[in-house]
């Protein structure tokens, strides 16, 4: 049993993992801190160890069809895009189209801009649009009331042996606090997604503590 153990700090934690892991790519490193300048919400972007995670799971999957649900400033959508071949392609879906001008910015200089087809739309109207072929890989980090529906909407259209990754499902700890049931909506609507991946045998998942949540769901 381990006495007088120093517990680091969360802050300290990323900071070493973040030591040991690869280095921002330059134009992200740009991404960030203009997002943190310009943006009213810059934590929203995956930040530099979540994007490493992001493009490495790419890496080992090799996935030819993407879709991502939830744009924002295109973070997510270059991490993604780093770790696939260059036959890939990936569908990246955002609502607010007042964050398109900050996303062609850097999508505009991406080596890997070729792959990425942007959407400004919602995505019940843009799903019609991109074929039947299935997705290998989806990533939803949107709106959290709304977590349920995307997954119900896009779960038929992935492969058997492909994956959903679901952002932000910790919702800076708000899941387990003893009121997380009485407080605001996007909170509840985490929770239910949270209980409804638990519950769904259709699946294999497992719930990462990586920055905010991060739900690794393998469809059987």
């Amino acid at each position: 049993m381990l006495t007088d153990t120093y517990v680091p700090i969360a802050e300290e934690i990323e900071a070493y993992a973040l030591d040991h892991s690869d280095a921002e790519p330059p134009l992200l490193a740009r991404l960030n801190r203009d997002a943190h300048v310009k943006l009213l919400r810059p934590r929203m972007i995956a930040g530099h160890l979540q994007g490493r995670a992001l493009k490495m799971c790419c890496r080992m999957m090799r996935p030819k069809r993407l879709l991502e649900i939830g744009t924002y400033t295109g973070y997510a959508t270059f991490c993604l895009a780093e770790g696939t071949d260059p036959d890939a392609e990936i569908h990246t879906v955002e609502i607010n189209d007042e964050m398109e001008p900050f996303f062609r910015t850097y999508w505009q200089e991406h080596p890997d801009r070729m792959k990425i087809h942007p959407h400004w739309d919602d995505i019940r109207r843009v799903l019609p649009q991109l074929g039947p072929e299935p997705f290998d890989l989806v990533y939803i980090d949107a709106d959290k009331r709304d977590y349920c529906a995307y997954y119900d909407l896009v779960f038929p259209l992935v492969r058997p042996g492909g994956l959903i990754l679901a952002d932000n499902t910790l919702w800076s700890g708000k899941v387990v606090k003893e009121d997380a049931t009485h407080t605001d909506t996007q909170t509840r609507g985490i929770m239910a997604f949270n209980e409804l991946i638990r519950n769904d045998n259709r699946v294999e998942k497992v719930l990462l503590p990586l920055r905010d949540g991060l739900t690794v769901i393998w469809k059987k």
